[in-house]
């Protein structure tokens, strides 16, 4: 009899699961709360899936072998409960397609920075001629390429959401970037719960994996120190000069020294990488240590930091109007990432940020807003915590409630010189789809100006 497995949740990462058990014989049932888009749905049929959108219907989820969970599913989440209490194994689609390739897994997360780090070390494998998918949270669903593509080297960007459906996975090269406050409503508001979810990155990993990781990183200094580590370890740090497997940075000569064994490999000068700033320092410290574990020549890796193309909606600079640059970072969905963008910018700053709030402290903030924020234009339905936050701080705080009065507003309160920085700290489901599609808004409500 065909084994039954039932997907929840029809996006990238449903769609390509669906496709991968369906060409492995299973019984494969896709339920999406809901509804599914029309390209998926062309995918689904081109398959002979079975779906329905709209609906639970528990007596075609509940019959199920395994459940494959859309990452975007929280457990509290009443069907997933019913699934748990009859004891149905649910697992991530990552997990479910990792039985079914050999190939070399290059798996990145952390709280920021994931996905141009992500991009980034797929650039410099692309351009050394591996045969390598992107995927995970960008790219093409992990599964989808599996059952389709068969490359020999995956670079995946893994959240914690998807970690958390993780068991026998394992990560041949796992990179871990930094660990700060996100999240929280997912994970009872303990920051430990959410820093042992993103240590399960490490789950089943041996003496023949690396583990690459921000030694700047107190939080993440912490927990290794507490557990046993078998992977090989590769640090890489801004502060710490005496190294023996990574890379640091040299102050004096603004410059990346990637080492291995107490020996210098290569270096890289700051100015000459393609992406700026100081968390792209990091960025491409830990790309490039990928990328030397790989054995990829130094030209090559030296090449595409120099080249490589920042992905859209991460500090994107759009155009300037009448003097006033207009910055895009939708992507900065929590407060760590609004540092970053507000430690990057020079110029006197008109901060859009707002969305829903995911248990935010914006105290980190504080003194980077002092010295930099001239204007705040909230864009959310409830901004009452960003006022709490920076009401005597910042003489100006505006209300609004659309990209097109959020941009308007920003254009009249600034002046030539000034840059108007969409770092919104918040997820954007309360008036977007997504971040991509309050990106792209800003965009064109921009260019309408």
């Amino acid at each position: 009899m065909e084994k039954r497995i039932v997907i929840l949740g029809s996006g990238e990462s449903g769609t390509g699961a669906a496709v991968l058990a369906a060409l492995n014989n299973f019984d494969v049932f896709v339920s999406d709360k809901g509804s599914i888009n029309d390209k998926y749905k062309e995918i689904l049929k081109d398959y002979n899936v079975e779906y329905e959108e709209l609906k639970h219907t528990e007596e075609l989820i509940l019959n199920a072998d395994e459940v494959i969970k859309s990452p975007g599913i929280p457990n509290t989440a009443p069907i997933i409960q019913t699934i748990k209490n009859l004891g149905i194994p649910i697992i991530s689609e990552i997990e479910f397609a990792s039985r079914y390739t050999d190939a070399v897994k290059i798996c990145i997360t952390g709280s920021n920075g994931k996905t141009t780090t992500t991009m980034l070390t797929y650039h410099i494998l692309q351009k050394a001629g591996l045969n390598v998918g992107l995927a995970g949270n960008v790219g093409k669903s992990f599964a989808y390429q599996v059952a389709t593509e068969k490359h020999d080297f995956y670079v995946i960007e893994i959240s914690s959401f998807q970690l958390d459906d993780m068991y026998e996975f394992k990560s041949d090269l796992s990179v871990l970037l930094n660990i700060t406050p996100d999240h929280l409503d997912r994970y009872d508001y303990k920051f430990q719960n959410y820093v042992d979810s993103k240590f399960r990155i490490l789950q089943n990993t041996t003496n023949k994996d690396t583990f690459i990781y921000c030694s700047d990183d107190e939080t993440i200094l912490s927990e290794i120190s507490k557990r046993e580590i078998s992977a090989n370890q590769f640090e890489f740090t801004q502060i710490k000069t005496d190294i023996a497997n990574g890379a640091f940075l040299n102050e004096t000569d603004k410059e990346i020294n990637y080492m291995y064994n107490q020996k210098q490999q290569m270096t890289m000068q700051i100015d000459e990488l393609a992406i700026k700033g100081k968390h792209n320092v990091y960025n491409s410290m830990a790309a490039g240590i990928v990328a030397q574990v790989l054995n990829i020549r130094k030209d090559v890796i030296r090449e595409s930091l120099m080249d490589f193309k920042n992905v859209e909606h991460r500090l994107e600079p759009v155009i300037s109007v009448h003097g006033i640059k207009f910055i895009n970072d939708s992507k900065a969905t929590n407060v760590n990432s609004a540092w970053y963008a507000l430690e990057s910018v020079d110029s006197p700053i008109i901060w859009i940020v707002g969305g829903i709030d995911k248990g935010n402290d914006y105290s980190i903030l504080k003194d980077l807003v002092t010295k930099k924020v001239k204007a705040i234009v909230c864009l959310g339905i409830d901004n009452s915590t960003i006022h709490k936050a920076f009401g005597d701080i910042v003489p100006k705080i505006v209300d609004t409630k659309s990209m097109v009065e959020a941009v308007n507003t920003s254009y009249y309160l600034g002046k030539k010189g000034d840059t108007v920085l969409l770092s919104p700290a918040c997820a954007s489901f309360d008036l977007f789809d997504n971040y991509e599609d309050r990106g792209t808004q800003f965009k064109l409500a921009i260019r309408a100006l």
